[in-house]
């Protein structure tokens, strides 16, 4: 497995919990979070695709509609037999919508093979080490008084918050990201769908 990755066995308690203000677990959930109790056994529609929750995060994002560019390049990257691993992972998804607001010409300059670094570091940053759920994501907000500070794959930080009962993902450009869709279960983890790209520092 690349090195990048022998982070991926820190457990779920290693990550770093940071707070200021005051945010408090809301009980009235929007519809991103609201499938933070939904069975883990149970089959959700992405992308106008099933997702098994016995198939690995490849073999079902390949299958939905909504995250073509994602999977094309997780495949430029060289990512596929790492995500397709026993994990587990914890992935932000960003839409081909969230993709399309990048900067014209960015998605296909960091497509190029000579880009496969700066391509890998940006997909790394939103993958999360463990299977995080919305609850998980939601206790641990709550304990940091209404921020909690993921460390992911590629070593940067997501800083994540509520906002009118969706998770947003602050990242470490200023930039932020709803979770559109959360819980879709994986046999290696679970996906959340994002309505933008988190770019590292």
């Amino acid at each position: 497995m690349p090195s990048k990755f022998q982070r991926l066995a820190v457990p779920l308690t290693a990550f770093a919990i940071m707070g200021s203000g005051c945010t408090t677990m809301d009980s009235g959930m929007d519809s991103g979070m609201q499938s933070a109790s939904a069975s883990s056994e149970q089959t959700v529609m992405v992308g106008g695709a099933e997702m098994f929750p016995t198939r690995n995060i490849i073999e079902n994002a390949v299958n939905s509609a909504d995250h073509t560019t994602l999977v094309a390049a997780v495949k430029a990257a060289g990512l596929v037999e790492t995500l397709s691993g026993p994990g587990p992972f914890t992935v932000f998804a960003p839409t081909n919508a969230a993709f399309a607001k990048l900067p014209a010409g960015t998605v296909d300059t960091l497509l190029k093979p000579e880009n496969k670094a700066a391509l890998s570091g940006v997909l790394t940053y939103h993958v999360v080490p463990g299977r995080v759920t919305a609850r998980d994501l939601m206790r641990m907000i709550d304990a940091g008084g209404g921020m909690a500070q993921l460390k992911t794959v590629n070593g940067g930080t997501l800083t994540a918050r509520l906002s009118g009962g969706n998770v947003v993902l602050v990242d470490a450009k200023g930039g932020t990201a709803t979770v559109t869709q959360a819980d879709v279960m994986q046999s290696n983890g679970v996906i959340h769908v994002t309505n933008a790209v988190s770019l590292p520092g």
